[in-house]
């Protein structure tokens, strides 16, 4: 297939910070049926068994949950059950979740486990929660441990599955005025984030999708913020990407078998910001103010808005549902060509297209 000038450059910026191949013969994307997640608002998606708007299942006062509980659960599809207004970069590249409604993640081609919960931190041990009943990573990454791992082993194929975790844009924000050493302090928050993996990998999960930091410092708040420039601004996010990189390598040498994949988010979602046309967005730099209305996808000129897969940003820091779909799309030709069988395909909504491999 012919790429064009733009296409291959959008696969370069989505390798550049894959680590050292060979990877593990064992990653296919193509076989992939499972995902699991951890993260922050950007990864949750909203569950029968989870806190209201911020949770597939549970919170930091209901840990516990019965296998019952686990399997009965179902994902959400609504105008509220992700941080997006519809559909999230996990429910396009799993295809699972997306019909309103509810969904079984046992349906779905590839079965979504997300133990993401909006607002979370990595931990406490650096930045305070946003809400009592937050789970931070390191305690999302115990919770699937303790309840999940055990429910899940005999129901799903480890080598099938891919871990993916997004997480940090809270911690960058909520840590932006510290009068700390910025890559010090990131270097302990990205060395904490992988220790809570530790057990994940020791429980035989092997293949970790890592994704960098969105493009924050081009927020709508921070493109008018005068007193001293955005916060985070892009040093800060490069800062953090590097040690984040960094410690990726270091879980991917200390766990002989794994793969730890990390997707360039920061320069692909710079890309979408730069060339917008060419994705169908009109607007960067704002956002609709009516975002949360019940009429928005219906009648968005009431609030004096285009239609929301116009815009980049959904609110003040979350990303429309629109650029969730086409991160998912980049994501998912990354993750073939990072498939050892890459040649055989895709293995979700987010896998066709062109793909590349090394």
């Amino acid at each position: 297939m012919k790429l064009s000038t733009t296409t291959t450059a959008i696969a370069v910026l989505g390798r550049a910070v894959a680590l050292p191949r060979p990877h593990s013969p064992d990653f296919s994307w193509a076989d992939t049926k499972y995902l699991i997640a951890f993260g922050d608002s950007y990864t949750y998606v909203q569950g029968t068994h989870g806190h209201q708007n911020y949770s597939f299942i549970g919170d930091a006062s209901n840990l516990a949950f019965s296998p019952h509980d686990l399997l009965s659960n179902r994902i959400v599809q609504n105008q509220t059950s992700t941080a997006e207004g519809g559909p999230n970069y996990l429910e396009y590249l799993t295809t699972c979740g997306l019909t309103p409604g509810l969904t079984d993640p046992q349906t779905c081609p590839i079965q979504l486990w997300d133990f993401a919960f909006a607002g979370a931190d990595i931990s406490t041990t650096y930045t305070p929660l946003h809400h009592p009943f937050t789970v931070s990573l390191v305690n999302q990454t115990e919770q699937f441990l303790t309840y999940a791992d055990p429910v899940l082993t005999p129901l799903i194929d480890k080598d099938k599955t891919l871990v993916v975790i997004w997480i940090g844009i809270n911690d960058i924000g909520d840590s932006a005025h510290y009068a700390v050493d910025f890559p010090t302090f990131y270097a302990n928050l990205t060395t904490t984030l992988f220790a809570s993996l530790d057990p994940v990998a020791e429980a035989g999960y092997k293949t970790y999708l890592i994704m960098l930091l969105p493009p924050l410092n081009r927020s709508p708040p921070n493109l008018v913020r005068a007193a001293g420039g955005p916060l985070p601004n892009a040093t800060m996010i490069n800062w953090y990407n590097n040690a984040l990189t960094t410690r990726a390598l270091a879980f991917q040498s200390k766990h002989p078998g794994s793969n730890a994949l990390v997707f360039d988010t920061t320069t692909f979602l710079n890309y979408v910001l730069d060339h917008a046309a060419e994705y169908g967005i009109q607007n960067t730099t704002g956002y609709c103010p009516g975002y949360d209305q019940p009429d928005i996808g219906t009648d968005p000129g009431k609030y004096g808005c285009e239609a929301l897969e116009k815009y980049f940003w959904f609110n003040t820091g979350h990303l429309t549902s629109h650029t969730h779909e086409i991160l998912a799309g980049e994501v998912g030709r990354f993750l073939v060509g990072q498939s050892s069988s890459w040649g055989r395909g895709g293995g979700g909504g987010g896998g066709g297209g062109w793909w590349w491999g090394w």
